[in-house]
């Protein structure tokens, strides 16, 4: 069931539909020998481009490639890898970002610091020292439409006349690992062509993330706004639950959050932390909560938790659920705050909000002591937990 569980949340996140005649109105299914389609597009260079620009090219390479999705991201050292080799060949690669920010879930952000606007392509790509043109498409998504892009990343292969020789996956690997492709299918019709030869494989179907159409703002909305609605269950717990959780074992990365509704920074905080849980939902991540307040009346921190859409998601319950729990929202009933301080972390000067993030097997990857600021908190989970799918996880 684990595996199964693990399998529909990576399908909600990643896998594209394979029917491109149905998967946006308007999305062409450009065919190979087709012409590429022409496209005007500002790049994160400050200049705009167009296809007129790639005349010169023996090989133009389109690669529909964003920020956000973690088999764009293990594809790309690959790409970088293949303009390297090819340089002074008269080869050309052109990365287009398809996506519309609006079209894109907040739990599906959680394989990086950045969403899929413009701004926040021109900050990925110092990351990755991105040295090829990176374009813009997502206002109107135009250009994702003529070509046909059902994903990132989606890549397109054009002859010196600009006529389609290849279309589909970079690789098949989704991988950032290169022992783990098996079949290089656009690096093999890039040097088929080169040489003189037919594409060996002129068409594979993409992998990746499906593109983020404008026209999915309307159901994200729908999804958050249910999401807010969640009702809370909040149970007690003791020093002995406290010890259990921290220890984890469960695979996931766990982040703890000690606070109270009387406290100031605590509420100042707390949707930061929500927007952090949410982030990283579809991933093995965990959010808990340890309320202070009065263990005699939980009905505060219920409200509060509801009123700031703490609650748990389809996936969270059932990964409490597997553990025989109904929460992650607790309220502490032990004898002493010192005992459950010493449980949670040794470290804890006493103050609260205190935050501290529990690595899989029980290690603490980080701790905080304060209000924590959102951004620094994401950086420190996705450093825990990579930008990439890594083998065997899923």
């Amino acid at each position: 069931m684990k595996l199964l569980r693990l399998t529909l949340a990576f399908l909600s996140l990643a896998l594209v539909s394979l029917a491109p005649a149905h998967a946006e109105d308007g999305l062409h299914d450009l065919q190979i020998g087709d012409p590429a389609p022409d496209f005007s597009l500002p790049g994160i260079d400050g200049k705009t481009h167009t296809l007129a620009e790639y005349k010169d090219a023996k090989l133009l390479m389109i690669a529909f490639i964003s920020n956000h999705c973690p088999s764009s991201h293990a594809a790309e050292g690959r790409m970088k890898q293949l303009i390297a080799e090819m340089k002074g060949k008269g080869f050309v690669f052109v990365a287009i970002n398809p996506n519309n920010p609006k079209g894109l879930s907040l739990d599906e952000l959680g394989y990086s610091k950045y969403n899929d606007s413009f701004e926040d392509m021109q900050k990925y790509a110092k990351d990755q020292g991105f040295d090829f043109p990176y374009l813009y498409d997502g206002e109107t998504q135009a250009v994702a439409h003529a070509y046909g892009c059902l994903a990132t990343p989606h890549v397109f292969l054009f002859d010196a006349e600009h006529k389609l020789r290849y279309k589909g996956r970079f690789d098949d690997s989704e991988y950032a690992d290169p022992s783990t492709v098996k079949s290089p299918d656009a690096r093999n019709a890039v040097e088929a062509l080169l040489a003189g030869k037919e594409v060996p494989v002129a068409e594979t179907k993409p992998h990746g993330c499906s593109t983020k159409w404008n026209s999915k703002s309307t159901g994200i909305a729908q999804k958050m706004e249910k999401w807010d609605k969640t009702p809370v269950d909040v149970q007690m717990i003791d020093t002995a639950g406290v010890s259990a959780l921290r220890k984890n074992g469960s695979g996931r990365v766990r982040l703890f959050n000690v606070w109270a509704t009387w406290c100031v920074p605590c509420v100042q905080e707390f949707p930061e932390l929500v927007t952090t849980a949410r982030k990283f939902d579809l991933r093995n991540f965990e959010f808990i909560t340890i309320s202070a307040d009065d263990p005699k009346d939980p009905a505060p921190v219920k409200a509060f938790l509801e009123k700031h859409g703490a609650g748990l998601s389809a996936r969270g319950k059932n990964a409490v659920k597997s553990e025989g729990r109904t929460t992650n929202s607790y309220v502490y009933n032990g004898d002493s705050t010192d005992d459950m301080m010493k449980a949670l972390d040794p470290e804890w000067p006493g103050a609260i909000p205190h935050t501290v993030l529990v690595g899989a097997n029980g290690e603490i990857l980080w701790r905080h002591n304060g209000p924590v600021d959102g951004d620094e908190l994401r950086t420190k989970v996705l450093e825990a937990m990579g930008p990439y799918y890594v083998p065997g996880t899923r």
